[in-house]
């Protein structure tokens, strides 16, 4: 599916059955340039991420109900660490690390389709 992020294009797969909601990024080693994984997550609450079977670093944008993103954190391989939104989020957007960072994405800026 085709997004807008800030702005700037990217390419995501769209999780929303509970099996890709499980399985998201795990078990790959590459993500391309500006593609990503965007989670439909349901009713707005804390969503809590973690990094078990994933083996690429990447940057997790925590996405509320009126499409801006509430928070963006950054995500170490294989790590059992939660990363929990600051504010209650309906979808997260996950794509490699730093990407958020490089095309000056911040909390506030508007995710669209």
């Amino acid at each position: 599916m085709a997004l807008r992020v800030g702005g700037h294009p990217v390419q995501a797969e769209y999780a929303a059955t509970p099996e890709a909601l499980r399985e998201g990024l795990m078990h790959r080693t590459a993500l391309a340039a500006d593609a990503g994984m965007l989670f439909e997550l349901g009713e707005p609450d804390i969503h809590c991420f973690w990094m078990k079977n994933t083996l690429i670093p990447l940057s997790i944008a925590f996405i509320g109900r009126d499409g801006r993103i509430v928070d963006i954190q950054d995500m170490q391989p294989r790590s059992l660490e939660p990363h929990c939104p600051t504010a209650p989020a309906t979808q997260a957007l996950e794509m490699n690390q730093g990407w958020f960072a490089r095309a000056g994405v911040r909390a506030g800026d508007r995710v669209t389709r």
